[in-house]
């Protein structure tokens, strides 16, 4: 007769069972995340495709564009009927319209301008926004709260409310004619990048600042030196936002500057449109060339772009 008590093999089986359960369940686990990823990735086609049909609409003038910017003129006026697919694809291809539209307006000069003007007024906007907002959001004085109150209310207000009084304002400077208007107010701090900046340096840790305090730093050193370079993906935001401003901005120069020396691409490229009205070809062509840095620099910077939009909205 066996020693063994007659419990032994109940436990034995539920030992054995207990092991094959436990083995069975990384297969199920990994079964699961399969089903899972093929969801995962079957969500992510279906997501990406829906935005390529919704952007369809978005995309065809800039089609358009492009398409009459390489078609001859008269081309470009036969088909009288509905836009078809067919009317989209130009033929022949007229590469000459590019050369003859940057020899039709002064284009050179008129992207000197513009470049100026950007550069001068996104280092202003930049730098005098992030003084304000820092001051907003790590200082601590009387009345902040109402002040910063009053300053995201001025956002609401429309240009054209503002524009006769600035315009005399200007005049009675003696500014008229100059790119002084388009400048200086830049460097008075831009509402809605002080906004966003202020939000950006409340979420950056308090720990920072008051280690640098307890070294010696002063508040500018801190600023200058410990804020500033943490809050790079928001500056660079703002910058990215002021040079579309200003690139696109053209009831600025059409108010303050009267000097066709002095025109920036948006305002001259309407001057083509007045000299040569039947030319749609050049027009367009122009208009691409236009478009096309604003372009290149978004690729580039999207990363850091949608970063400083994304942590702006934080909460301490």
């Amino acid at each position: 007769m066996s020693s063994e008590s007659p419990g032994a093999m109940p436990e034995a089986s539920y030992a054995t069972g207990n092991r094959a359960r436990t083995a069975a369940m990384p297969v199920r686990r990994t079964k699961r995340r399969a089903s899972f990823g093929r969801l995962t990735r079957l969500q992510s086609i279906l997501a990406h495709v829906a935005l390529l049909v919704l952007c369809i609409p978005a995309l065809m003038p800039l089609a358009w564009m492009i398409s009459t910017s390489l078609k001859p003129d008269a081309q470009i006026f036969a088909h009288g009927g509905p836009l078809t697919w067919a009317s989209l694809f130009p033929h022949p291809i007229e590469w000459q319209n590019y050369p003859r539209a940057l020899r039709a307006v002064p284009f050179a000069m008129y992207l000197k301008n513009t470049l100026l003007l950007c550069f001068f007024t996104v280092v202003g906007a930049v730098i005098s926004s992030a003084v304000v907002a820092y001051g907003f959001a790590r200082q601590e004085f009387r009345g902040k709260s109402v002040l910063f109150l009053v300053m995201v209310a001025t956002i609401a207000i429309p240009a054209q409310v503002t524009m006769v009084p600035t315009v005399a304002l200007f005049r009675w400077l003696h500014w008229y004619g100059t790119y002084l208007p388009l400048i200086v107010p830049a460097f008075c701090g831009a509402p809605f990048y002080i906004f966003l900046l202020t939000q950006f340096f409340r979420n950056l840790p308090a720990e920072l600042a008051e280690a640098a305090r307890v070294d010696g730093a002063s508040e500018w050193r801190i600023f200058w030196q410990v804020m500033l370079p943490l809050a790079r993906p928001a500056l660079v935001t703002c910058a990215l936002f002021q040079f579309l401003a200003t690139w696109n901005d053209f009831f600025g120069p059409l108010l303050y500057i009267n000097n066709p020396a002095r025109y920036t691409l948006a305002y001259g490229l309407q001057q083509l449109l007045g000299a040569h009205g039947s030319e749609w070809a050049s027009l367009m062509a122009d208009s691409t060339i236009f478009m096309l840095p604003v372009m290149v620099l978004f690729f580039f910077t999207q990363k850091t772009f949608v970063q400083g939009i994304a942590t702006t909205g934080g909460k301490n």
